[in-house]
């Protein structure tokens, strides 16, 4: 059983460090937070759920935590921004042991300290029924300087970092429950990382005109791209980058790829011309294809006959 509400926020505070941007933590009814000067906010926003985001018999309490809080700095990296502080908000069911907490806690403040975040506040309740963590993450970036999805225009390049598609075939691996999947052999899955290095490149040196960070699949975050711009893409099926995952290490399948989520990479666009290092702070990064005029996105296989590609990503409420 968890401790009781003031017990254990006392604990997380314990565990928790505040940042130089953070004047006031957990402790008051609000944070008071410092905004470095000409920056404008980031505020973003996440559920992981369990039965939905997580199974508990399948991900290690750290990796649930850690999880937790990727998805937020990822949405900061996806704009270009950098992350300084997060809000973590738990409902938490009475037979849920005290130490799955703790190892919870750990897991999302381990990688707190990794990006120079602070857990500066949030609550707690009891949950009728399976654990809920709500992160609320605060970033920042310079006046005007974020990186929208609204940005791409016709013969503009797609690009993406990484491999795809690692998530989606891990949680194939689990759902068919053959072997023993263990979590050191499936980083990409159980311990994310986010890309802010990556992110506050392309705004620094003005690379990206869009961008959005892979978190509903390929198929699915493009087409939120050219949603937003206007525009349509084309991209080929030689040039997608599939995930290298497990042990030994074999390739994600095509689908995968294409409609796995929760990779956390980004998938960019940027003007023709634009000089796209092949590697950004030690991330591969990979030219997929171009923004056309129109509205469709267009699927073009090895034999080079293209085909309309939908939306097949991650939706909630899709049935």
């Amino acid at each position: 059983m968890p401790l009781p509400e003031k017990a254990l926020i006392a604990r997380i505070r314990r565990s928790a460090t505040n940042g130089r941007r953070v004047v006031t933590g957990i402790g008051d009814d609000s944070a008071v937070l410092a905004i470095p000067k000409g920056h404008q906010a980031l505020v973003t926003t996440d559920f992981s759920l369990e039965g939905v985001h997580f199974r508990r018999e399948w991900h290690p309490p750290d990796s649930v935590g850690h999880r937790c809080l990727a998805r937020g700095l990822s949405d900061i990296a996806a704009m270009g921004g950098e992350p300084i502080t997060a809000f973590l908000s738990l409902g938490l069911p009475r037979d849920l042991p005290q130490k799955w907490v703790d190892a919870f806690v750990r897991g999302l403040l381990k990688l707190a300290a990794d990006y120079g975040v602070s857990l500066a506040g949030g609550d707690t309740a009891e949950s009728p029924a399976g654990v809920l963590a709500d992160i609320i993450v605060l970033g920042s970036v310079p006046r005007g300087k974020a990186v929208l999805r609204s940005g791409a225009r016709p013969g503009d390049r797609i690009y993406v970092t990484g491999g795809l598609g690692a998530s989606a075939a891990t949680l194939k691996l689990l759902f068919a429950g053959k072997g023993r999947i263990r979590a050191r052999d499936f980083q990409q899955h159980f311990y994310p990382n986010p890309l802010i290095d990556v992110g506050r490149f392309l705004r620094e040196n003005n690379l990206a005109s869009a961008m959005i960070d892979i978190s509903d699949g390929l198929s699915t975050d493009l087409s939120h791209i050219c949603e937003e711009s206007g525009v349509g893409a084309e991209i080929l099926e030689e040039a997608i980058p599939k995930a290298i995952i497990g042990r030994p290490a074999r390739e994600v399948d095509l689908r995968a790829a294409l409609h796995g989520g929760e990779d956390y990479e980004l998938l960019f666009t940027a003007k023709r011309g634009k000089r796209i290092p092949r590697k950004i702070a030690g991330v591969g990064i990979t030219q997929i294809g171009r923004v056309t005029r129109g509205r469709e996105i267009m699927f073009i296989n090895q034999y080079g006959v293209g085909q309309e590609l939908h939306s097949q990503g991650w939706e909630h409420f899709r049935r």
